[in-house]
């Protein structure tokens, strides 16, 4: 039996920044337990691969919601990675980091220290901006940001159309001002990924403090007399028990995490007994308050070929920008999909845009896993909801760790979310036909050319709704009773234990969030190091 100060559960975004900032020193040693493989597969670095991570068994958990009794019944597919790097080895690589409201607002709630003001110099800690430092960026970071090296021409016109809808233009949408339309920044560096994995993990593989063993799956926390002092994990057939000198931390997700934490009897009373599992400590709030992104795609037909399809020109065209590529590490094979969007607001009198933008130049359907469609040259926009007021909650199955937690996103349980969801699919179907896009446009493919009506685009909202891969909130921070964790991310009534990702946002931000969980996690190192021993680096 091993033991480690630190024992780190779930290689993801945040488990990547934990292991680096937590074995830097050489004082503390860690131990990183992933569920998935090594992040060694092609798919993983190079940009287009994302279409393929889409549908792999091996990274990719291939999560799905329980039918949802507000989506007409309709079973959610959520990815989520399941390698070194976890979501970020398999996302579109989008980074942005919310509003300044979002953070302040997490402080209104009582989580002290967790301003915008205080998150900022994280951020910028971070990152290594290629575009240089500034008040709002850093350089230096071992997280490459850069602009997008694959820009097809579609982007171009899609931004030029949203400015003839009258909506602004802007450059950086986490500098002073988020709102407005234009191209967003990627991590990439030379025109490959750039994970969490690669910018935190791997050049500190060598560290002699730092244990990484993947494949595993953690079946439980220990927890003795009220204190978290190991874990006990399979590996290849096996149990094995490692101990904690220090703390465990769960970094397993907004998925995982509690799934994790109620396994080890960490959770809400009735849900422990349902599963026959002792109880450690009964936390309620643990898998409740899940939020997540709710999304809808327009698709237009157009008559224009440099778009991703199925068609001989687009493929030839794809083939051309592929040489690119080899020589300049540049075109389509670096794209994200979605290189161009941006926030608006859906009522002029809001303060902040509630109310995100992605652009594809493709016909795009059910994440793209549509192929039928694809056969179409067309464009996509993506209406996504930044603030909604839906709660879902994450349960169990069954008490074996092998078996998917049960999800219920409970999207568009709200309606002032189908409200507002319903005026963006307005704003989308207008920019889409509003020069120069509208020079190209054929006819709307979803919602169809006889859905105007707010009850028939309702329906359309219930049949084609879908998650744009944000969860959160499922181990939140806070003082209510529903907080699972405090502001220092401490599990309230255990000691030595922490859960650090994406769960303990108690309210989304408004944005993709793979840069906040980042944020999260380095915020959270130096909470720890605090407590156990500055690092001297």
């Amino acid at each position: 039996m091993k033991t480690f100060d630190f024992i780190i559960i779930g290689g993801g975004s945040a488990g990547c920044v934990l292991a680096d900032k937590l074995s830097a020193s050489g004082e503390h040693s860690v131990c990183l337990l992933e569920a998935g493989k090594a992040d060694n597969n092609w798919l993983i670095h190079l940009p287009i691969g994302i279409i393929g991570l889409m549908k792999s068994r091996t990274l990719n958990w291939q999560f799905n919601t329980q039918a949802e009794k507000h989506l007409n019944q309709r079973e959610v597919f959520m990815p989520r990675g399941k390698t070194l790097g976890g979501s970020s080895s398999i996302n579109a690589m989008l980074y942005t980091r919310g509003q300044k409201h979002d953070y302040d607002h997490w402080q209104s709630l009582g989580n002290q220290g967790w301003s915008y003001d205080d998150v900022l110099p994280y951020f910028k800690a971070l990152e290594h901006q290629e575009r240089g430092a500034d008040e709002f960026h850093g350089v230096n970071g071992p997280l490459n940001v850069a602009d997008s090296v694959s820009k097809p021409a579609a982007n171009d016109d899609f931004i030029q159309a949203a400015l003839n809808a009258g909506y602004p233009e802007n450059n950086d949408f986490n500098g002073a001002s988020q709102e407005g339309i234009g191209y967003y920044q990627v991590t990439q560096k030379d025109g490959l990924r750039h994970s969490a994995a690669k910018a935190f993990l791997t050049p500190n593989l060598t560290r002699k403090n730092l244990t990484v063993i993947t494949e595993t799956r953690v079946e439980k926390i220990l927890i003795n007399n009220g204190v978290a002092s190991g874990v006990i994990y399979q590996y290849r057939g096996k149990r094995r028990q490692i101990m904690a000198n220090k703390e465990v931390i769960v970094s397993a997700g907004a998925i995982n995490s509690p799934q994790i934490l109620m396994l080890s009897g960490i959770g809400p009373k009735a849900e422990l007994a349902k599963h026959n599992i002792t109880p450690a400590h009964i936390l309620e709030g643990v898998g409740q308050n899940l939020q997540d992104h709710v999304d809808v795609l327009c698709v237009a037909q157009h008559n224009r070929t440099e778009l991703l399809a199925y068609r001989p020109k687009a493929i030839w065209w794809g083939i051309k920008e592929a040489v690119k590529f080899v020589t300049k590490r540049t075109g389509l094979l670096t794209t994200v999909i979605a290189e161009s969007g941006g926030f608006i607001k859906s009522q002029p009198q809001l303060t902040e845009p509630d109310l995100q933008l992605h652009f594809v130049p493709a016909a795009m359907d059910d994440h793209g896993r549509n192929h039928k469609l694809l056969f179409s040259y067309g464009m996509a926009l993506h209406v996504c909801l930044l603030r909604p007021k839906s709660r879902g909650s994450i349960q169990l199955n069954s008490n074996n760790i092998l078996h998917q937690p049960r999800i219920e996103l409970n999207m568009l349980a709200h309606q002032d979310d189908i409200e507002t969801m319903l005026t963006g699919v307005k704003i989308a179907k207008s920019i889409l036909t509003t020069p120069p896009l509208s020079v190209s446009h054929v006819k709307f493919i979803f919602p169809d050319e006889n859905c105007t009506s707010d009850q028939a685009l309702t329906q359309f909202l219930k049949n084609k709704s879908n998650t744009i891969y944000h969860p959160v909130g499922t181990c939140k921070m806070g003082q209510d009773e529903l907080a699972v964790v405090d502001e220092q991310l401490k599990v309230r009534g255990i000691k030595q234990l922490r859960v650090i990702d994406a769960s303990i946002m108690p309210t989304l931000i408004s944005g993709n969030t793979n840069a906040p969980t980042m944020m999260i996690a380095a915020k959270g190192s130096d909470m720890i190091l605090a407590e156990h021993g500055k690092n001297k680096e």
